[in-house]
């Protein structure tokens, strides 16, 4: 896939496009993403852009050029490469593939994923060497905001002392968990939904988008009978994966009711049929609202992970949310 051929965000595409042609690339570039937005293509068509040019190279595209390497969640005592197989048939077959998807292909459902400093000690050592090509040395992290603290910090280095011509590619859901300290060493890049024309694999976005109403309708209304029913159909999700995609899909809605408040609604992103309630759900709740409930969500996410019983995760979702909003 090349620049060309992305559908949508034609101003990030012309801002790509723009630092290649002018040679100002700057060494690292954070993309922010909803789950399955669209960042991983529009990452690999700039690499695309940045190493041939107009020029069709399959090496970016089948993921398999010697200057790339690519970094992502993995399980305790692993490295990236050891599934590099995995992700890149997941995402040759769909390069918009989610958070979930990944799990599900590597095999790590139940299971926590993380980038380890061993990961981070691997990647300085390959970046010490000089690019085989003769120009560019690249490197894409999927999900940076799960890296431990000392793979953080590892990276920071790297971002404050960067080799020449070596590029960092962050594709990341939640920038804000990641350092401060990173943040401002990367420019960053809202990469909105609507740039996505992919195959429709996500198919429980539906799903988790009725729960998200129903719960956040069901306490505006102060309504504990209703709340805890949804808590109920929470539990009931067929998988823990399922149920830690849920925790992720609500954080991303808060984060875009976060922006609603501040008056950016631009880089909330919303489609049509999302302005009304968000609208409403922004006007509602107090301004600290955004931020201490997505802190409930990823409290919930580390029961799951943590196999704590769903019905209890949940329920003691339902109660933090409701004391909450009281």
């Amino acid at each position: 896939m090349n620049l060309r051929e992305i559908k949508g965000n034609e101003a990030v595409v012309a801002a790509l496009t723009g630092m290649v042609d002018s040679g100002r690339v700057p060494h690292a570039i954070l993309f922010h993403e909803e789950d399955g937005g669209g960042a991983f293509p529009l990452c690999q068509a700039f690499l695309q852009y940045l190493f041939y040019g107009n020029e069709d190279n399959p090496k970016i595209s089948k993921l398999i050029h010697s200057d790339v390497f690519y970094v992502f969640p993995v399980l305790a005592g692993k490295l990236s490469v050891a599934y590099i197989s995995e992700f890149r048939e997941l995402a040759l077959r769909n390069p918009y593939f989610t958070e979930e998807q990944l799990d599900d292909a590597c095999g790590f459902e139940g299971k926590t994923s993380t980038i380890a400093v061993a990961e981070a000690n691997d990647l300085v050592g390959k970046l010490a060497f000089h690019s085989l090509e003769g120009g560019y040395k690249a490197v894409v992290i999927y999900l940076p905001e799960k890296m431990n603290a000392p793979a953080a910090n590892k990276l920071l280095k790297s971002l404050e002392e960067p080799s020449e011509r070596t590029l960092f590619l962050l594709i990341s859901h939640a920038p804000e968990k990641l350092l401060p300290t990173i943040r401002s060493r990367c420019q960053l890049i809202r990469v909105r939904p609507e740039g996505q024309d992919a195959p429709a694999e996500n198919e429980g976005e539906e799903v988790y988008w009725e729960l998200f109403v129903a719960l956040m309708n069901a306490l505006l209304a102060k309504d504990l009978s209703a709340s805890l029913d949804v808590g109920e159909r929470l539990a009931a999700l067929p998988s823990r994966d399922k149920m830690k995609t849920f925790c992720r899909f609500g954080s991303a809605c808060l984060r875009k009711v976060f922006l609603l408040q501040q008056g950016l609604p631009q880089l909330a992103a919303l489609d049509s049929d999302e302005e009304d309630f968000f609208g409403r759900l922004s006007s509602m709740s107090r301004k600290t609202f955004p931020r201490a409930a997505a802190g409930i969500f990823d409290r919930t996410q580390t029961l799951i992970e943590r196999n704590v019983n769903p019905k209890i995760a949940f329920t003691d979702l339902v109660n933090r949310f409701y004391m909450l909003a009281v």
